[in-house]
């Protein structure tokens, strides 16, 4: 009987985050940010040991997976007395999908660890279900930065996979389905896709979060053409590595989460999976660091909480608008005309940024007002962003249809197919009219201040 074991169901349960970031994120987006994240980590094999000779770059694309993950890469170990087989597979790969059926088949294991959460185990169960994503709810939670890169990376991943003519996930799909044909308890084993993604970036300061939005922005090419050379470099090293360069160089804080935390929290939901004989299939990059954690103590409590914002990042956030009204009173204190010309200020600088910027983003005449009216007020508030109300109305004036929810994936990756897809352009909407708002807070700021000074 094709179960998901109780153990497992600790994976399950929603977060507790003191902002509640992760919790209110709709279904739907949170199956995007699941994709994400199984880019990230599920196509490599950066750590896997050594299998056969590299094969020449003329070789076939399907090759390539042969040779990397065959059936001398399975791993068997023994803890305190169960057997436990480790598959690594290649996200794309219909070979490691076949070397699944095989190995479960032959095995007739107990149970079957899948590396995915729940999120992620739904969105294969219903593929289609993303298409019904409400772009107004993600800005409402506050949560259109980490879609955008999910969508980013999953779109990257698609495009391997029909590079290579075949499904993303096959080998996860696989392993349901002859988990099931045995009567295997199947074993959601990776740690929740949101307490990832926040433990991520609460780990990033503000500066390393602009250095990643950049490398994902500016690391796609709508022309490049997926080489067998890329592709044997993409099996080979973490998918999130390949995507936007040496991520344990330039952000080591990540590789730490993505990597290193989830070995941990994979090695731990294996070794105590039901049953004496468990087949665990993995993402390449996982195995040699799976292995290693199995024989060791895991404090899963520790890696499975997101960690609370820091109270100077709280503080930081009031600084700003506090010194502005004071600035602006001291003003007044020298006279109410200039305490009047500081207000002018403030307004003309953080309304004209705002709109030139939504303009840029070809929102909407009256998204331009929205982000005209509302910079100068949420500018002085920080739990308010002025992307929001103008993302908020482009989606109202514009909403998306089915057609351009599907044709992400491709214009995602086109500057053309970008803003003239109705889905992706509220998006760039949400950043442009942020970064106008705050370029004209900081001019604004400056200008008040050498009046005063």
């Amino acid at each position: 009987m094709d179960t998901i074991s109780d153990k497992a169901q600790d994976n399950l349960h929603p977060i507790n985050d003191d902002e509640a970031a992760a919790e209110s994120a709709t279904t739907a987006e949170s199956i995007a940010i699941a994709d994400a994240v199984a880019i990230a980590a599920d196509i490599a094999a950066a750590a896997a040991e050594p299998a056969a000779a590299e094969p020449a770059a003329a070789e076939p694309a399907a090759a390539l997976f042969a040779e990397i993950y065959g059936e001398e890469s399975v791993s068997r170990l023994d803890y305190k007395g169960k057997e436990l087989i480790l598959i690594p597979t290649a996200h794309v790969s219909k070979q490691s999908a076949e070397l699944v059926k095989k190995i479960i088949a032959e095995e007739n294991p107990d149970s079957v660890c899948i590396e995915l959460d729940d999120d992620r185990y739904q969105e294969m169960q219903n593929p289609q279900k993303w298409k019904n994503t409400d772009i107004a709810q993600v800005i409402k939670s506050k949560k259109v930065g980490f879609m955008f890169a999910s969508l980013i990376l999953s779109s990257y991943q698609k495009k391997l996979a029909e590079k290579l003519d075949t499904n993303v996930g096959q080998e996860m799909l696989q392993g349901m389905a002859s988990a099931k044909e045995v009567g295997a308890e199947l074993v959601l084993a990776d740690r929740k896709i949101q307490v990832t993604f926040m433990r991520i970036w609460r780990s990033l300061g503000f500066i390393e979060k602009m250095r990643m939005a950049f490398n994902l922005i500016f690391s796609f090419d709508e022309d490049d053409e997926l080489t067998d050379d890329d592709i044997q470099k993409m099996l080979k090293e973490d998918m999130l590595e390949a995507a936007i360069g040496d991520i344990r160089e330039k952000f080591p804080k990540v590789g730490k989460v993505l990597i290193d935390e989830r070995d941990q929290y994979l090695a731990n939901k294996i070794k105590n999976a039901p049953g004496n004989k468990v087949v665990a299939i993995l993402g390449g990059a996982h195995l040699a660091g799976v292995k290693e954690e199995i024989y060791k103590e895991q404090n899963l409590d520790e890696i499975s909480v997101v960690p609370p914002s820091s109270p100077f990042s709280k503080i930081a956030g009031w600084l700003i608008p506090v010194a502005i009204v004071a600035l602006i009173v001291v003003g007044f204190v020298q006279g109410v005309s200039v305490g009047l010309d500081q207000i002018k200020t403030w307004f003309l600088y953080t309304s004209t940024l705002a709109g030139i910027f939504t303009l840029l983003a070809l929102g909407h005449p009256l998204t331009i007002l929205t982000s005209v009216v509302v910079a100068p007020f949420t500018t002085l508030h920080p739990f308010f962003a002025c992307g929001w109300f103008s993302g908020l109305a482009e989606a109202y004036l514009r909403k998306p249809t089915v057609e351009d929810i599907e044709k992400v994936p491709t214009d995602i990756f086109s500057f053309k197919g970008f803003f003239k897809n109705r889905f992706l352009r509220i998006i760039m909407i949400v950043f442009m009219a942020n970064i106008g708002a705050s370029i004209g807070t900081i001019t604004a700021g400056m200008d008040i201040i050498k009046s005063i000074f």
